[in-house]
């Protein structure tokens, strides 16, 4: 049995992270668990960990691109103590929020495949299945509300993904929807700061 941390379900990922781990051997380069407050209502939900970001600290997306615009957001609408996440140990604290991702090992040019995506799924699906309090689950991008809807036993077909869809999970939670805060959606500005703090205004509504 697999734990999260020593977990090598998927032999493609473990390969990789071992040579990551030869040519970088100051990252983590292992799992990366989920960050953030036990007891949170809201469940944010990414994609994997990013080569030099969470897969280089051991902190969903704590130092990389993508973690910029999310860390400066949770803090805007109140779900952090501070605007940027640099490294584990920098003091930052997340509030009423905890962040996770679909697959929780670095894949080769940030796309997990199938498979790995399934086979991975069972450690959200614990994790949902151990969080009582959370209430609003946040997916970064359409493989982040597969995730979600494979994990809570949903019809892949029932709820399209679109960005600011709200959808009703039909067990007291609510899945938002919102583009992925990566580098290549902020900078063609498929994904403007504005439009991920009206997705938060969303959350902010549902929880408060």
């Amino acid at each position: 049995m697999h734990t999260l941390e020593t977990c090598t379900a998927c032999p493609r990922l473990a390969d990789f992270l071992a040579d990551v781990r030869r040519s970088h051997p100051d990252y983590h380069a292992r799992p990366v668990a989920p960050f953030g407050d036990p007891a949170a209502r809201l469940l944010i939900v990414g994609l994997a960990p990013g080569m030099h970001g969470a897969n280089r600290t051991g902190r969903p997306f704590t130092g990389d691109y993508a973690g910029i615009l999310l860390y400066e957001t949770l803090h805007r609408f109140g779900f952090s103590n501070r605007p940027e996440s640099v490294a584990v140990g920098d003091g930052l604290e997340l509030k009423d929020c905890r962040i996770t991702n679909a697959v929780k090992c670095l894949p080769p040019e940030n796309k997990p495949e199938t498979a790995e995506i399934k086979t991975c799924n069972r450690y959200l699906a614990e994790e949902l299945a151990a969080s009582p309090d959370v209430r609003v689950i946040l997916a970064l991008g359409l493989v982040a509300h597969k995730a979600v809807l494979l994990a809570t036993g949903r019809r892949q077909a029932a709820l399209d993904f679109a960005h600011g869809a709200r959808h009703d999970l039909g067990d007291g939670r609510i899945l938002v929807d919102s583009y992925h805060c990566s580098r290549y959606n902020t900078q063609t500005r498929r994904l403007t700061a504005e439009g991920f703090h009206d997705v938060f205004r969303t959350l902010r509504a549902e929880l408060d």
